[in-house]
């Protein structure tokens, strides 16, 4: 796994979410089939993704979705024309705790590519608190899917 750490700002840079929409603290770790990264925004009343003044555990696959943009953009290298990436599908989602906005401290991302070619890829992910796995699933992801409609359309 490559030792090169993103801060938020870094993160930011790669992905289409700003401002408090960017969920992830830094990039703690990458290789091409796998990102770990941190985030704490869980903890701020202020996080867009509360209601009724909390943050319940569904929310952590955004925090997941992140993590695998970030892992794309990675990958590509610093070079690459940024693609849009669409989450098409979640499946095998098991959410192990009700809440994320209770938990003090990091929490944990980790997302592996299982599978994919240049327009779809297959990503497993967990979220973890400590060694307390609060989320974990499969996702689907297609890049630039406005861009393979227009390639297929004859």
């Amino acid at each position: 796994m490559n030792p090169a750490v993103l801060n938020r700002d870094g993160i930011a840079a790669r992905i289409p979410h700003q401002g408090s929409m960017c969920l992830l603290e830094a990039v703690t770790g990458w290789s091409a089939e796998h990102i770990v990264c941190s985030a704490l925004s869980h903890t701020d009343p202020n996080n867009p993704l509360r209601a009724a003044s909390r943050l319940g555990a569904g929310n952590g696959i955004e925090y997941a979705a992140q993590a695998m943009a970030v892992h794309g953009a990675l990958v590509a290298g610093a070079h690459a024309t940024p693609r849009q990436g669409y989450l098409t599908s979640v499946r095998s989602v098991t959410l192990h705790v009700e809440r994320l906005d209770d938990l003090p401290g990091p929490l944990t991302v980790h997302a592996e590519r299982v599978s994919g070619d240049a327009n779809h890829v297959l990503y497993r992910f967990t979220l973890h608190h400590g060694e307390r796995c609060l989320l974990e699933g499969r996702a689907a992801v297609v890049l630039d899917a406005d861009q393979l409609a227009t390639r297929t359309t004859p």
